[in-house]
């Protein structure tokens, strides 16, 4: 069974002129073309969009989406990682909205005869709020000052080439640990750690860490709500396996 560009706009939500956007860029082309020049979409398209779509609600940019659908991960696997992320983000989404209901629970019964507000519990302020990016920055500039500028240095000489070629590798350096991670590779498989040891010459193009500052870096990875969303874009536990295998190329190869 086939459907039309405006059947499948119709039941995704999404326009014409994005779904000929898709296929001009190769992200999602037809499965055939007409004699009227009309394109037409099977089921596989339309499972393919389906995960165009989940990881645009996850704010992956397109030219990541076609690495990953493109590379040789297992489909299942990946949507099963994406199921993973989305249940994640709804629990923490439930936990700061008991948080905020506690709050306004407290601050409405707990005033005394002064009408001053007395939390009984303030840690439970807090809980489900996540270290903001600007935050983690911070820490790492304060750590290591040198490296940071050095590697700030760098990024401005890049051209917008440049960038891209750079996210690409990275994309798919991210797609290839993730194959190990899904696998069940341990972090300390010799082919594990010859990526690490790709990742860290990566690095060393922009600054040169010693073993803790790549163990620290390889933490920020989980502890930046941004860097580890973009690594859990790929596979649901990316951010921490790598951080893992980071820690033993450190202790292995930088000590």
């Amino acid at each position: 069974m086939a459907w039309s560009i405006a059947d499948v706009a119709r039941m995704s939500g999404v326009t014409s002129r994005t779904l000929r956007h898709y296929d001009e860029i190769g992200l999602l082309p037809p499965a055939w073309i007409g004699s009227n020049g009309h394109r037409y979409y099977e089921e596989a398209n339309l499972l393919r969009l389906q995960q165009i779509l989940l990881m645009r609600e996850l704010d992956v940019g397109l030219r990541e989406i076609r690495a990953v659908l493109d590379s040789q991960v297992d489909q299942v696997a990946v949507l099963r990682a994406h199921h993973q992320r989305l249940l994640a983000e709804r629990d923490r989404l439930e936990t700061l909205a008991r948080t905020v209901g506690r709050t306004i629970a407290e601050l409405e019964e707990g005033k005394d005869d002064n009408d001053m507000v007395k939390i009984n519990r303030p840690e439970n302020l807090f809980e489900g709020f996540e270290p903001s990016r600007s935050e983690v920055e911070a820490e790492v500039r304060e750590r290591w000052p040198e490296a940071w500028e050095q590697s700030r240095q760098v990024v401005e000489t890049m051209t917008a080439e440049d960038t891209e070629r750079w996210q690409q590798e990275v994309t798919a350096q991210m797609i290839r640990i993730a194959e190990f991670m899904a696998t069940g590779t341990p972090v300390a498989d010799p082919a594990v750690q010859t990526e690490m040891d790709t990742h860290y010459q990566g690095v060393c193009r922009f600054w040169t860490p010693c073993a803790a500052a790549y163990k620290g870096l390889g933490q920020t990875y989980v502890d930046d709500p941004q860097m580890r969303a973009n690594f859990d874009k790929i596979a649901d536990g990316l951010a921490v396996y790598q951080r893992d295998a980071m820690a033993v190329y450190a202790d292995a190869r930088l000590s």
